[in-house]
């Protein structure tokens, strides 16, 4: 890596090549280095034409990716959620002044969790980056920091897409539970609360091919027991446009995450027009609530569709908040501040 780039450190994760292709074509390459904290691996889109470098063993945390971060312009930290990237930054408290944390939820949540090492570094980094300002104000609450604020939407999956919605061929409602197999979508609580519509004419798709595959085969036994075959999991990665194509065939999505979580798939649902429901005390609830979004209580689950009025407003809010040119703004602010 060449001096003054802009670092950035990442972990494989489905967000991450898209960011990558968004930056190169907009940005272009010769600023940013883009290096995966784990051993080599191409997965979630990420491809050999991508030129990123894979760092993992202590050698390459320790010497190979402390002089990168030495020499950088700027590091953009994708997430906390490597021990070794904490315990180096501990080390070299120094780094922080030129560190942007990319806010992922789940790397701060729960502080009482967290190691005094994680304390340390959040309390210490000098910038920010959500579009969530009450996340930023819950790690002033919890961690006591003082780093400045940037308001970024940061990845590609959230922005706004165009797509023509083919009229529905039948009356089925399909309902989409949770974006992942990790614990915090409550996928049995959810399935539970919807018992009472099984004998309706629904389907249920759960995407389950991302996280843990253990508590992914616990979700799918308990929906087959409660749906039998209207319990459809979704086991297969699937790239963002065939994803898409699959979320435009949804009705109704449900996301019983208890922090910020799944943000990509909510606003791509409320882009195209579908109804979903959240936590009420989560912040993504309350941000799309104080945005005049129409999202709705998970405690009060029905299988009423949007009225047209309805629809019609989420879309163009969405469209307006996570359209590309508020992306590449952002960004732009972020790279040349």
């Amino acid at each position: 890596m060449n001096q003054d780039k802009i670092l950035h450190v990442m972990i494989l994760d489905k967000f991450l090549a898209p960011f990558i292709n968004f930056v190169d074509e907009h940005f272009g390459r010769e600023n940013h280095y883009y290096v995966f904290i784990t051993s080599e691996k191409y997965e979630y889109g990420l491809t050999l034409e991508h030129k990123v470098e894979f760092l993992h063993t202590d050698d390459d945390i320790f010497i190979i990716l402390l002089e990168y971060m030495k020499i950088a312009k700027k590091i953009i930290l994708h997430g906390l959620w490597r021990d070794k990237v904490d315990v180096l930054l501990y080390f070299n408290l120094e780094l922080l002044k030129k560190c942007y944390w990319v806010i992922w939820g789940g790397d701060f949540y729960f502080p009482e969790t967290k190691s005094k090492i994680r304390h340390k570094i959040i309390k210490n980094i000098a910038y920010l980056v959500t579009y969530i300002k009450d996340d930023y104000e819950l790690t002033k609450k919890w961690y006591g920091i003082s780093g400045k604020y940037y308001e970024c939407f940061m990845y590609p999956s959230n922005i706004y897409k165009e797509y023509d919605i083919k009229p529905k061929e039948s009356n089925t409602i399909n309902i989409q539970l949770g974006n992942s197999a990790d614990p915090s979508n409550n996928h049995i609580q959810v399935l539970q609360q919807l018992v009472k519509y099984k004998d309706k004419d629904i389907k249920l798709y759960v995407p389950l091919s991302y996280g843990k595959q253990e508590y992914a085969k616990e979700v799918i036994s308990k929906g087959k027991e409660l749906f039998a075959d209207k319990f459809i999991p979704i086991t297969e990665f699937m790239l963002f446009e065939k994803y898409l194509e699959f979320m435009s065939k949804i009705d109704i999505a449900i996301f019983a995450h208890k922090r910020q979580q799944a943000i990509g798939n909510i606003i791509s649902l409320l882009g195209l027009g579908k109804k979903v429901y959240l936590d009420t005390q989560t912040v993504q609830f309350n941000f799309l609530r104080n945005h005049d979004i129409s999202v709705f209580n998970i405690e009060e689950i029905d299988l009423i569709g949007l009225s047209e009025e309805i629809l019609y407003k989420n879309k163009e809010k969405i469209k307006y908040l996570f359209s590309k040119e508020s992306l590449k703004k952002d960004l732009q602010r972020i790279f040349n501040d």
